[in-house]
């Protein structure tokens, strides 16, 4: 008998956040911040999540944040979504 099994990522989500300064430029309402659950598939089909990752992006000078370098601010807004 043949298994296929695996990891696979779902849609990615993005919300903006609108009242947070990018700590990189300064720059107000560039920042949106993007979450995308990983999926454990048997057949291509997802049978469970196995993890999210998050991490949040700066429009304006391209700098990206990962869940160690996120304010308190961020963090907040990213653990609420």
């Amino acid at each position: 008998m043949i298994l296929f099994f695996g990891t696979k990522p779902g849609k990615q989500i993005k919300k903006p956040l609108n009242h947070i300064a990018c700590n990189h430029c300064k720059q107000t309402g560039t920042l949106s911040v993007t979450l995308q659950s990983n999926y454990l598939h048997l057949f291509w089909v997802p049978l469970f999540k196995i993890g999210t990752s998050r991490f949040v992006k700066c429009s304006h000078c391209k700098k990206v944040y990962y869940k160690d370098e996120f304010t308190i601010e961020m963090e907040k807004i990213v653990n609420s979504l």
